[in-house]
């Protein structure tokens, strides 16, 4: 007989009396997910309230009569109006509309305001730009003939409609504004003017760094070493003013394998303004599939993340990488040792940028392209102008696209011409600067323009004499000098009081200076800086003008910051202009420290604006600059001390000369293009030395195979680069830190450290020519440049490739830290995980969770600083465009990320896929294409 158990029936009242906690944390458990839900629809509700209206009818004061606002599907808009104050007016509201967040941490970056709504962190910068006074120089701006009257009248509307816009949407500021519990007090002229001038600091303020540096190596050194040092021209160098084509070297083929670049498009572009580059299965390898092969110990973050609202579909375009935490930075792909920062307006310190010799470091990075081709070379008979400014990268991206229309040239009751000097119509397209009013970067109905950095020597190093009453010496005797009292409001902390002296020179900057300099260094340096006198804002006049000669008279007031400026018009024309105030010395070229206390070196005036390099449709049709030497041989005066290396240039120029009829595709892919002949010229001298070496070890021979077979080519997934690259910083070592010293670890924990940083070292050789130096060692291998212990430089070659690789830790410095961490594998050392791109906003990245989606983040990167395609962890192009005189509606034109800086905008980040895998969009210009294009439309309407 069996018998059956059966366990006792408990209900649930009778669990809940017999385990209490069960329930409490059930209803803890429901509790904290309705808190949860709630607050991620708060957050949700939060971050959509600022998106900018986009159609129907806004009711605004200030304007005379409706203003039609037409935004494309990538938010871009044709602004209409009937009269120019109305229309700058717009312009100010609907820029406002999407970037009033950047504009206010410009302005801010600018004065010398961040710490009053960030903190303590940004006291530095603040003081910084205390000293060098930018707010006095644009309020100086406002009040001299540097704005005319007529321009006044228009930086006014502008600023009116920024603040309609502050006025009416006080309650919906963007989540930036919400997370720093502040309202921006309203726009000014001053403020627009401190936008400018911060561009101008960014492009224009080195040499005075440049200087001090150079003399404490020429006073180590000697004049023979510093001068091999401070190379100035190459043979390379193509100045635009001169027809010539270097003998011997044939020019590229642009429709050969030199010339593909190395990354195709997105297949799934899908939108009908996307325009390819690269034709998919040229065989190359996408960044985009690049991305999905970063370490899966990166991935693991984003797997377990959740996605927000609104960015589903971004979702496939970003690879799963570590990012800000709460307060953290992302650590670099693979093995990478560079650092990179920014102030909070997303301007970089340039500590992430390598030099020619190899090493990081630089206050300022080129990388600019711009080149025009006459109707000869294209396809269609007409020019093709293409320009890509490169510029630290910040989120939301520096420019704004915009289309700026009127029917009537007058502005309230007094008429006003354009430059033509007759009533008539203002269309103009292009890119403009946030807070600022017109077209900085664009093309009218006739002409159109674009921009590369000059890089003048603008700012002197004066040394002054003090007494000790505080005065200092001049040629009429001993003067007191001025003081400037400047409060730094510290959210959160005491204000912070500074005392500025100035002379008759400028600001004294000890303040400023760098860690390197500061040992030893007790005179007073006071700084002499073109932006002293003023910018020079004549963009109207540019935007109004119909042919090259009143595109040259608008641009001969131009004062800062110097650019190359490119031209193209509807009649087949093409030219280039130098523009730009550059001083004329009355002795010295600003490369080294003068003394304050007499006038031999005083500035004597500006170079003639008609004794600048210009050209006016040379026989070749082709016109290129890429920051390089621009002056022709012979030329009289000094405009720089400092070029930017020839290798993009001279690539460019090798392109365009290929006899090829271009189309605005192949300007695309011109703008792709990854090929380094540098980078390649060195890699052979390593092969060569490795090939030829006694006892090379395995390791070696394995990189020179590794090389051997290498095309030059910067491609994301390919070792060479990388091993080259490092190679190359080794070989700059071994040859500066006999004759300069080593350079300490920072990382290191003695207490010595911090000061021993100080020390001059050979990373204090910074200088843009430094690839040429290099070249010019490798080439002639003189024997003062050979390093002690090495018996000619095959040795050395190949001892800076065996530090470069070693596994064993006995390299020194950077390289023994990467190389502790890498691959054992050299085929794996690839150069998009070690060289990537990051781009993250300042603020909204440090946000928990939802932080990791507010930009790109980090991506593989092809190129480098010495191809078109220039680029490194924080910097790169900052728009590609190309304008197509045949018919202006099939120019093209992409930025960065996006036209919007508001999080959850669908014009967010837009742009990202087809900047990062090489693909631009159509920029619609006629009224046909306009209204082919639009996706919203918006009326303002006097109220």
């Amino acid at each position: 007989m069996s018998s059956a158990t059966s366990l006792p029936e408990i209900s649930r009242s009778e669990v809940n009396r017999r385990n209490p906690g069960l329930r409490i944390l059930y209803y803890a458990l429901c509790l904290l997910l309705v808190a949860l839900i709630a607050g991620g629809w708060w957050l949700y509700w939060i971050a959509r309230r600022p998106l900018p209206q986009l159609d129907g009818s806004v009711s605004v004061p200030g304007i005379s009569a409706k203003v039609r606002v037409v935004r494309d599907e990538h938010g871009v808009p044709t602004i209409e109006a009937a009269t120019l104050d109305d229309l700058f007016f717009a312009q100010g509201y609907v820029t406002a509309q999407d970037r009033l967040w950047q504009m206010e941490m410009m302005r801010r970056a600018a004065a010398g305001e961040l710490s009053e709504v960030i903190g303590e962190s940004t006291v530095k910068m603040d003081r910084e730009q205390r000293i060098l006074g930018l707010r006095l120089a644009a309020e100086a701006a406002e009040k001299s003939m540097s704005l005319s009257v007529r321009d006044r009248v228009y930086f006014d509307a502008y600023a009116r409609g920024v603040n309609a816009f502050l006025e009416s949407h006080r309650e919906r500021l963007s989540l930036e504004f919400r997370l720093l519990k502040y309202t921006p007090r309203p726009w000014t002229v001053t403020d627009s003017l401190l936008v400018g001038a911060l561009l101008v600091e960014y492009l224009n303020h080195y040499p005075y760094q440049r200087a001090l540096e150079r003399e404490k190596i020429l006073a180590k050194l000697g004049p023979e070493l510093t001068a091999d040092l401070y190379v100035n021209s190459s043979w390379r160098d193509r100045p635009p003013t001169e027809e010539r084509r270097i003998d011997g070297e044939p020019a590229a083929n642009s429709g050969d394998d030199d010339d593909d670049d190395d990354e195709e498009v997105d297949p799934e572009g899908g939108n009908s303004r996307l325009i390819s580059a690269l034709a998919p299965g040229d065989g190359f390898v996408d960044d985009l599939q690049l991305a999905s092969r970063i370490p899966k110990k990166l991935k693991s973050v984003r797997a377990n993340s959740v996605v927000p609202p609104g960015l589903e579909s971004f979702v496939p375009l970003f690879p799963a990488l570590k990012r800000w935490a709460r307060l953290g930075r992302p650590s670099g792909a693979e093995f990478s040792s560079g650092t990179e920062y920014s102030s909070g307006a997303g301007f970089s310190s340039g500590a992430e940028y390598s030099s020619g010799a190899g090493y990081p470091a630089e206050p300022f990075r080129p990388g600019s392209n711009n080149w025009v081709v006459s109707g000869q070379h294209t396809v269609s008979g007409k020019p093709l102008l293409s320009n890509d400014m490169h510029l630290d990268h910040q989120m939301p991206n520096l420019w704004f696209e915009a289309h700026l229309k009127t029917t009537a040239a007058t502005t309230t009751a007094a008429a006003t011409t354009t430059t033509t000097g007759k009533p008539g119509n203002f269309d103009v397209a292009g890119v403009t600067l946030p807070g600022v009013p017109f077209v900085i970067v664009g093309h009218n109905q006739r002409i159109g323009w674009g921009f590369t950095n000059v890089g003048p020597t603008v700012e002197d190093d004066f040394i002054e004499e003090f007494n000790a009453q505080g005065q200092y010496k001049t040629p009429a005797g001993w003067v007191d000098a001025q003081h400037r009292q400047e409060t730094i409001h510290v959210k959160g902390k005491p204000d912070v009081t500074l005392d500025v002296v100035t002379t008759r020179h400028g600001p004294i900057i000890n303040d400023l200076l760098p860690t390197e300099l500061l040992p030893g260094e007790t005179r007073k340096i006071a700084l002499r800086w073109t932006l002293q006198d003023g910018m020079g804002l004549i963009f109207f006049d540019a935007d109004s003008a119909e042919n090259w000669e009143q595109f040259r008279k608008a641009f001969s007031g131009f004062g800062a910051p110097g650019q190359n400026v490119m031209y193209g018009d509807v009649d087949g024309h093409i030219g280039y202009q130098a523009t730009g105030r550059v001083p004329v010395r009355a002795a010295g070229d600003g490369s080294l420290p003068v003394s304050g206390s007499d006038d031999a070196h005083e500035w004597k005036g500006w170079i003639p604006f008609d004794e600048m390099p210009h050209v006016y449709d040379p026989p070749s049709g082709i016109l290129a600059t890429a920051n390089g030497r621009i002056t022709p041989e012979g030329y009289k005066y000094s405009i720089s001390t400092e070029w930017e290396a020839p290798w993009r240039t001279d690539r460019i120029y090798r392109v365009l000369e290929s006899g090829k009829k271009f189309a605005p595709t192949d300007m695309l892919e011109l703008q792709m293009d990854v090929s380094s002949t540098y980078d390649r010229f060195c890699a052979d001298k390593f092969v060569y030395a490795v090939d030829h070496a006694a006892s090379a070890s395995d390791r070696a021979k394995r990189a020179a195979d590794i090389l051997r077979d290498w095309d030059g080519r910067m491609s994301a997934d390919s070792a060479a680069p990388t091993i080259e690259t490092k190679a190359r910083q080794e070989l700059a070592r071994l040859l500066l830190e006999p004759k300069l010293g080593a350079a300490a670890d920072i990382s290191a924990s003695s207490p010595n450290a911090s000061a021993a940083s100080g020390a001059l070292s050979w990373k204090s050789y910074r200088w843009m020519m430094s690839p040429v130096w290099l070249e010019n060692v490798l080439t002639k291998q003189p024997a003062r440049w050979l390093p002690p212990g090495y018996s000619d430089y095959g040795s050395l070659l190949t001892a800076a490739v065996e530090s470069a690789v070693s596994q064993s830790g006995t390299p020194s410095g950077d390289v023994a830290r990467i190389a502790s961490g890498a691959p054992s594998d050299l085929s794996q050392w690839k150069w998009g995980g070690n060289y990537p791109v990051e781009i993250d906003h300042r603020l909204l990245s440090r946000l928990p969770v939802i932080g990791r989606f507010m930009g790109p983040g980090v991506h593989p990167l092809s190129g480098s600083k010495y191809t078109v395609k220039a680029g490194s962890r924080g910097f790169g192009a900052s728009e590609r465009l190309t304008w197509n005189f045949a018919n202006f509606d099939e120019s093209t034109l992409n930025l960065v990320t996006g036209e919007s800086g508001v999080f959850l905008s669908p014009y967010y980040m837009d742009q990202w896929a087809a900047w990062y895998a090489g693909s631009t969009f159509a920029f619609p210009f006629s009224q046909t294409a306009i209204e082919q294009h639009r996706a919203h439309e918006m009326t303002l309407v006097p109220r």
